[in-house]
């Protein structure tokens, strides 16, 4: 792979990495925060790949004659022999670097979901400690999973008294076989993914496939269950009521 080669994928490659960035596309990766240097590492991608192709497209310096007494010899030779009659040939396998870039331009992945959540123990320990300030205003109070779940097992569900809450999440198979309710926490990208899960009660949603996304209503259940992942606790919630919901632009908490 010459040069020009290199310098259409860099520029393929930037051209994918700005087009995720300007888009929603990039937060199946990645946080949201890390939208400035993605773009900033696109643009970089692309200024890469135009003063590559302007170097090897300008029109060539005069060449100073070959010495009188023999040949030109080595890999310097404008025929692109190695002064020996073997032409050199680059090898074809770097067009395999291609498939990345093609793959980030034409295929959208979906969001990590129920298989991930079932493979991973949830997120939280509960040697965690922290203290929560009241829930704020509204009837049902909109939460994250994450933020319900950390109340409920650090405080004992003591910050959410009786309030109702309303979380989204998509629903995936608990080791019971029954739903549950799973949101994946990023700490920087996908790769570090892992999964944040509540066990449901009362008006349990029915009849869903796995990555099904919901909005669930409910209040604080004192009920608590093992992951058999990583034998860590996992609260639950008491539903009062559930609907299903389109997936949302930000898919992990």
């Amino acid at each position: 792979m010459n040069r020009q080669a290199q310098a259409v994928i860099l520029l393929l490659l930037g051209g994918a990495v700005i087009r995720a960035s300007v888009t929603d596309l990039y937060l199946r990766y990645v946080k949201e925060g890390l939208r400035p240097f993605l773009i900033a590492a696109g643009l970089l991608l692309v200024a890469a790949a135009i003063m590559t192709l302007w170097y090897e497209l300008r029109p060539p310096a005069p060449r100073a004659l070959a010495p009188a007494d023999g040949p030109t010899v080595g890999p310097d030779r404008p025929d692109g022999h190695d002064g020996h009659g073997h032409a050199h040939h680059e090898p074809r396998v770097g067009w395999l670097l291609i498939l990345p870039v093609l793959g980030l331009l034409l295929v959208a992945p979906p969001a990590l979901g129920s298989y991930a959540a079932g493979q991973a123990g949830t997120a939280l320990s509960s040697q965690q400690q922290s203290d929560y300030p009241p829930l704020p205003e509204g009837d049902p109070v909109q939460v994250s999973v994450l933020d319900y779940a950390s109340r409920a097992l650090f405080d004992r569900g003591t910050s959410i008294g009786d309030r109702r809450v309303q979380l989204t999440g998509f629903i995936a198979t608990g080791a019971d076989g029954q739903p549950i309710l799973a949101r994946m926490v990023l700490s920087c990208c996908a790769a570090d993914g892992r999964p944040v899960k509540l066990g449901l009660t009362g008006d349990v949603p029915a009849g869903l496939p796995d990555d099904s996304w919901v909005e669930v209503t409910g209040r604080y259940s004192d009920r608590l269950g093992r992951d058999p992942v990583n034998d860590a606790e996992i609260p639950y919630l008491e539903v009062e009521s559930w609907r299903q919901v389109p997936v949302p632009k930000r898919p992990y908490d």
